[in-house]
């Protein structure tokens, strides 16, 4: 396909039916866009979008900054879980995760078992560009807070890069990042589906 060409265009009830029981769930780095996008891929789909961290501030009644100043990254974390362990027993609904909720093994896991990953990839100087706009990044509260994402790009994307699917973000409209998405799986569903089917008749 070149420049000039369109992507075919994706049927969302398509997309639904191979989709199943299962959840779309983003994961990457803050600022990687996982709000943004998800909300745009849940309204194509027509479907429940959830943002985990705002979840968590409903159900706490505080701030992520607030949770982390009073109680610690630790029990933010175990609340973070069980957050999660809820929004992901119904289906299907697409769901944006904190930066860190994916390195916690019990919700990999989850995750695993009952939705699609989509990893949201994105370069160094994006992620930069895009927090240094809000003020709410407890971990980026440091004198060096460029260093501090470049420690957490070094361990995380290791982990993220287990995703189901990875679509690399940029400097792009919301938009379009949403379209390769939804591309991504329905290429993946796709492929799956016809992989089982195979199998199936051998």
């Amino acid at each position: 396909m070149t420049d000039f060409e369109k992507p075919p265009a994706i049927s969302p009830k398509n997309l639904l039916d191979a989709l199943g029981r299962r959840n779309i769930v983003f994961v990457g780095l803050m600022g990687a866009g996982k709000t943004s996008i998800g909300r745009r891929v849940a309204a194509r789909l027509g479907i429940p979008f959830f943002d985990s961290d705002h979840e968590i501030e409903g159900a706490s009644r505080m701030t992520i900054p607030e949770l982390f100043e009073t109680y610690g990254e630790t029990e933010f974390r175990a609340l973070e879980e069980r957050v999660l362990h809820r929004l992901l027993s119904e289906s299907p609904r697409v769901i944006s995760t904190g930066g860190g909720a994916f390195m916690n093994p019990a919700i990999r896991g989850e995750i695993s078992a009952t939705s699609l990953s989509v990893w949201l990839d994105a370069d160094l100087d994006v992620l930069m560009e895009r927090v240094k706009k809000r003020q709410n990044r407890p971990l980026l509260k440091a004198d060096d807070p460029v260093a501090v994402m470049k420690r957490l790009m070094k361990e995380r994307y290791p982990v993220y890069a287990s995703a189901d699917i990875v679509v690399k973000t940029r400097d792009a409209h919301r938009d379009i990042i949403a379209e390769e998405v939804l591309q991504s799986l329905d290429a993946f569903l796709c492929h799956s589906q016809i992989s089982s089917e195979e199998h199936s008749r051998s």
